[in-house]
């Protein structure tokens, strides 16, 4: 029975890792180079036996559940297991679970084929592909084994899903971390000329203790005035590419809600599934100490329930950990629309989660000029 004591548990998304390996190296992967040994004991694919588990968990969950989740496969590289395994277990979750709810695979797109992608359109699956720009910012970053760039392989992947007969529903858009020293503009700029949907950016993972790649200094703004550069292109832009995390910051100061992670004041509910079927917390955890995103009794779905744990103590104390704890960050006017930030950006060796996001200078930064333009946008249109 699942624990009533404490708040009806609800997930908005499972993250389900299918390999705990991947075809690149990316040198600020969170999973492979900062700190965290996880994956070196870790079957390198799911098994048949985790994937049939997962599917009675989860149609366990949809049956209690009064909203839908989203389900995200991921890695490592998750096309790794290869089109007949993908295809098994896609073809156990839409059985499973009906059309109704929506499944991803976030890739970096080397292994994205003609095959694989007749498999997710079988089997109603999108497919989001990570690249952080043009050739010299990609690869300055996303490299192999080999220690050379994989822009030419990811390009490829992306033109062979763009041509594909269901290309509008497959394509789910492009991710992108920052990177501060390259030019806004011209990222965007790239971005548009790919004919993507929508994309994504996302602020390198980092903490008080081991700060982020390209920022100087806590109380530095390297990254709030690279956003800001890019939403001025972006407003200026009559035919603008969707920009998620602008188009949620911008809908919160318009006096709307999103519900999203590491956004506003939310309450969001995210499991991840390990290779092996292991319950976890959210894996960029990881980038805080070796094990942060461990749960103290865990269980494996081959063994345990999902439902009965999401309504246990420790999952609650876990969702908890979103609401920031730092007096500052209570007392900010912002809060509303940053939500305290991502719980990892948090981290300080000593005070653990108990401070403002590392990212707290930039964010102030980006929603003041975000106030700033919105103002005056009224003001001409006045």
């Amino acid at each position: 029975m699942v624990d009533k004591i404490f708040h009806n548990p609800q997930l908005d998304t499972v993250l389900i890792k299918l390999a705990s390996r991947c075809n690149i190296n990316c040198s600020y992967c969170y999973v492979y180079n900062m700190g965290d040994s996880n994956w070196t004991t870790m079957e390198k694919q799911m098994t048949e036996p985790t994937m049939l588990a997962i599917a009675k968990s989860l149609t366990e969950l949809a049956d209690f559940q009064d909203q839908r989740f989203s389900i995200v496969l991921h890695g490592g590289e998750p096309l790794l297991i290869g089109a007949k395994k993908l295809d098994f277990f896609l073809s156990l979750l839409r059985n499973s679970l009906g059309v109704d709810y929506p499944i991803s695979i976030q890739t970096n797109g080397i292994l994205i084929s003609s095959q694989i992608l007749d498999i997710c359109s079988k089997n109603k699956t999108s497919i989001a592909v990570s690249i952080d720009g043009y050739r010299e910012i990609n690869d300055k970053f996303r490299i192999g084994h080999n220690n050379k760039g994989t822009f030419d392989q990811v390009i490829n992947g992306i033109n062979i899903l763009k041509s594909h007969p269901d290309h509008e529903f497959l394509n789910a858009g492009l991710l992108a971390v920052i990177d501060p020293s390259s030019d806004p503009e011209k990222i965007y700029s790239f971005f548009k000329e790919l004919e993507a949907p929508s994309v994504d950016f996302l602020y390198k993972d980092g903490n008080h203790s081991i700060l982020p790649l390209g920022k100087s200094a806590i109380d530095s703004t390297e990254y709030g005035e690279w956003m800001t550069k890019l939403l001025k292109v972006y407003l200026n832009d009559k035919n603008p590419l969707p920009i998620r995390i602008l188009d949620d910051m911008l809908k919160v100061l318009l006096g709307g809600t999103v519900s999203k992670e590491g956004m506003g004041i939310t309450d969001y509910g995210i499991v991840i599934i390990d290779t092996n079927g292991i319950i976890m917390k959210n894996d960029t955890l990881k980038s805080s100490f070796d094990g942060a995103d461990k749960f103290k009794k865990p269980i494996n779905i081959k063994d345990g329930k999902l439902l009965d744990f999401i309504g246990s103590k420790e999952f609650n104390e876990y969702r908890e950990m979103q609401r920031p704890s730092s007096e500052k960050c209570l007392r900010c006017p912002i809060l509303n629309i940053c939500g305290g930030g991502m719980i990892l950006h948090r981290w300080k060796d000593g005070s653990e989660f108990n401070n403002t996001s590392v990212y707290c200078a930039d964010q102030l930064h980006l929603v003041e000029n975000m106030k700033q333009l919105i103002s005056k946008f009224y003001l001409i249109n006045a």
